[in-house]
């Protein structure tokens, strides 16, 4: 008789846990076209200050958003271990400067809870749920919220 290797189901998502203003985040691999360490980009001048410039990936110009800033949660400070998650969303594809990137986490459908209404429409769009791990708690990153020009500042 033949082993059988079970698939993973449809409601099971696997994503990458990642650290951005000391705050767990985490995005649907999926969504993920690759993580790089930093490396200075091309700043831009009119720009809000989440955004930190420009970086050229194999020929594609995109842009480079500091995530904490833009979740309002100060700005990402110098660290040796910050990386670059590029990522694509909505066609358009964009780098997030994060503190760390931790962990591939694997979760059925029913583990991700509802953003908890906390009288902020602006967090509610950019966090589409939140997971729970041990004694923390996980969010789920929107990208088509973080390259909303009027969520700055939101989380």
């Amino acid at each position: 008789m033949l082993d059988v290797i079970e698939a993973p189901t449809e409601t099971q998502f696997e994503f990458i846990t990642f650290s951005a203003g000391e705050q767990s985040f985490c995005l649907e691999i999926t969504q993920i076209r690759e993580i790089r360490r930093w490396t200075p980009v091309t700043k831009l001048p009119h720009t809000p200050d989440d955004v930190l410039g420009v970086m050229n990936l194999r020929g594609a110009v995109i842009p480079i958003f500091d995530l904490a800033a833009r979740f309002g949660l100060g700005t990402t400070p110098d660290n040796e271990r910050n990386v670059v998650i590029v990522a694509a969303a909505g066609g358009t594809t964009i780098g997030l400067l994060v503190e760390s990137v931790s962990e591939i986490l694997s979760v059925d459908k029913s583990a991700i809870q509802e953003t908890p209404d906390i009288k902020s429409e602006a967090a509610r769009q950019a966090i589409l749920g939140v997971i729970s791990v041990g004694e923390n708690m996980v969010r789920v990153v929107n990208l088509d919220a973080v390259l909303d020009n009027e969520m700055g500042g939101a989380v």
